[in-house]
């Protein structure tokens, strides 16, 4: 009986010490599991605070990148400011260049139609000039236009004896149709000139080639006032001897008289004057 008892016993705690391995097994076969959970939510969890870095670093860049864009817009807006005024003050500094070229170009217009009167009225003086002394020779009077001022060039031989300041009949003649035409044009006056040869003079009272110029010249003026009525206001006689020659070898064609005609300077602004109320230019 007692060896029976004995078998119970062992075969209960045999039994009881099976029941106690699988439990074991059963836990410890859980906490594996459990670290694997922590382990992969570990794994997890570091991955994220990772992937958080780079995204609070992205965050980082991206508020920068936004506060330079920012200033830079300001930057953009202040400049645009800025060029809106140069740009202003460049249209009316341009306006103000163009009002100055109009103008200018006004007073251009202006003096160029002033010179075309007087080219007309010249026009119209030489033309009568050539009018009157068209039967003449060339050679002893000719007629011109230079640079705005009419010039009456008339031989020696034809006005004068030789080494004389004593105006010959024909001369007076010729003298008397200049004076036709002028006396037509109240608004001129003009300068007797006397030129001589290089060849040395001395006559009498005469003294040399400037005397001689000056008589002849003061001869001619005399002859148009006393004959021919030109007022002596419009008349001035001038020598200019041997000093503007004409040709460097041909001592004939510099012994001459030269009636030099021009506007009176008052007379020319008038013209300046009354092409500045010109209504077509005035446009």
């Amino acid at each position: 009986m007692k060896k029976l008892i004995l078998g119970f016993l062992g075969m209960a705690v045999l039994l009881s010490s099976c029941v106690s391995q699988k439990k074991y097994a059963e836990l410890e076969t859980k906490q594996k599991e459990t670290q694997d959970l922590l382990n992969s939510a570990t794994v997890k969890l570091n991955s994220c605070l990772e992937e958080k870095a780079t995204a609070d670093a992205r965050l980082q860049t991206l508020e920068d990148q936004n506060a330079f864009l920012k200033a830079n817009n300001q930057e953009l807006i202040n400049n645009m400011g800025n060029l809106t005024t140069l740009t202003t003050k460049g249209a009316e500094n341009l306006e103000k260049s163009l009002e100055s070229l109009q103008e200018k170009d006004l007073t251009i217009r202006k003096l160029q139609n002033a010179i075309t009167r007087r080219d007309s009225v010249n026009l119209a003086l030489v033309q009568s000039l050539k009018g009157v002394l068209g039967n003449l020779d060339d050679e002893d009077i000719e007629i011109s236009v230079e640079k705005g001022v009419v010039f009456v060039s008339i031989s020696d031989k034809l006005l004068f004896s030789s080494g004389s300041y004593n105006i010959t009949t024909r001369a007076k003649e010729v003298l008397g149709k200049v004076a036709k035409v002028v006396n037509n044009k109240p608004d001129f006056e003009f300068m007797v000139e006397g030129h001589t040869d290089d060849v040395p003079y001395r006559k009498g009272v005469l003294l040399d080639n400037w005397d001689l110029s000056v008589k002849r010249s003061t001869a001619v003026v005399r002859v148009l006032q006393n004959d021919y009525g030109v007022d002596p206001k419009r008349m001035t006689a001038a020598g200019r001897s041997e000093y503007i020659p004409l040709s460097p070898t041909n001592k004939a064609k510099n012994r001459r008289t030269r009636i030099v005609v021009l506007p009176k300077l008052d007379q020319f602004y008038s013209m300046i004057e009354e092409g500045m109320k010109d209504p077509a230019i005035n446009d």
